[in-house]
């Protein structure tokens, strides 16, 4: 009997052990589960698209933003729509579909009606939208623009081609769907207004791409065009035009003007006399104010409908105040 006894109070211990391993472990699951949807509720999820990806500004910009979204623990989506606004918009369908809380755009065209009813539609979503670099119209409402003082940018290089140059002959280098190129344009534009001794010859659109710029350049070239400054839009460009004046062997002297300030050009100006001036953006300033702003967004705090990054002139007077391995 105390044999029998002794196997059946064994059993008993041994169910009893089970029993309690298995709520231990279904315990455990729940309290994982549980806390997997807490935290999975708590990170914001970010969609970023830019205009192209095939340049080191936007590349820079989205690093900083990307450096801080993981170091909080929360999603970036990013997307580059090849400068095509088709593309652009459905981007910003995927974001919507995927219930980001912040969409970060830097806008294809400004004005795409395209572009503008998706951001409509991810606005009514309860999507905070943050513009970057380039504002879009104002038919579409958005939380927030962060753009470089672009119009300033076109004005310090004005001021300083008047200072160097007595007269000037100018070759425009344009993106006319980027309001931030065109701003550039209008603040160089107006700053040489009244003075007769400076003349645009000809605006070529160029994308803001080298691949564009240099057979444009090129054929204003071949043309016979005179003109002894390029004011370029961006640097990628400006790359482009120095290419086909090196490649159609020009010997006289032509001063490029350029807004970025990336590396190439820094590079440019520290060691030839290739390039006259650039003046410099900050796409890592860019990128920090963007997470700083999302930052603020998430705790309900409030920020500002626009935040202007300032711009500064670089030439070979200052360019070893910057570095010229990296973005400023």
């Amino acid at each position: 009997m105390r044999a029998g006894k002794g196997k059946k109070q064994y059993r008993n211990c041994r169910k009893y052990l089970l029993f309690s391993l298995l709520v231990f472990v279904l315990t455990g699951l729940v309290f994982l589960y549980v806390k997997g949807i807490s935290s999975d509720s708590k990170q914001v999820k970010i969609g970023a698209t830019y205009m192209t990806m095939n340049n080191d500004f936007y590349k820079t910009l989205n690093a900083e933003i990307e450096k801080k979204t993981n170091q909080q623990g929360n999603r970036l989506y990013v997307r580059d729509p090849e400068l095509d606004e088709d593309k652009q918009s459905q981007q910003i369908d995927y974001f919507v579909q995927e219930r980001v809380n912040v969409i970060v755009i830097n806008p294809v065209k400004s004005d795409s009606p395209k572009i503008l009813t998706s951001l409509n539609k991810a606005r009514k979503a309860g999507i905070k939208i943050i513009v970057v670099d380039a504002p879009v119209s104002k038919d579409a409402k958005v939380d927030t623009t962060i753009v470089s003082d672009n119009y300033q940018a076109g004005v310090l290089i004005a001021n300083d081609m008047m200072k160097r140059l007595s007269s000037a002959k100018v070759l425009l280098l344009e993106h006319h769907n980027a309001v931030s190129a065109m701003d550039r344009i209008q603040g160089f534009l107006d700053t040489i207004k009244g003075h007769p001794a400076y003349q645009v010859v000809s605006k070529r659109e160029t994308l803001g791409q080298t691949e564009e710029s240099m057979p444009q350049v090129k054929k204003a070239l071949n043309e016979g065009m005179q003109f002894n400054v390029v004011m370029s839009l961006n640097d990628r460009a400006a790359i482009g035009a120095l290419a086909a004046i090196k490649d159609q062997g020009v010997t006289d002297n032509i001063a490029i003007y350029v807004v970025d300030g990336s590396p190439d050009i820094k590079n440019f100006l520290a060691n030839t006399n290739d390039i006259q001036g650039t003046v410099a953006q900050s796409p890592i300033q860019m990128g920090g104010k963007v997470t700083e702003v999302i930052e603020r967004m998430m705790k309900h705090q409030s920020y500002k409908k626009e935040y202007l990054i300032p711009v500064h002139l670089v030439n070979k007077d200052n360019i070893g105040q910057y570095t010229i391995t990296g973005w400023q």
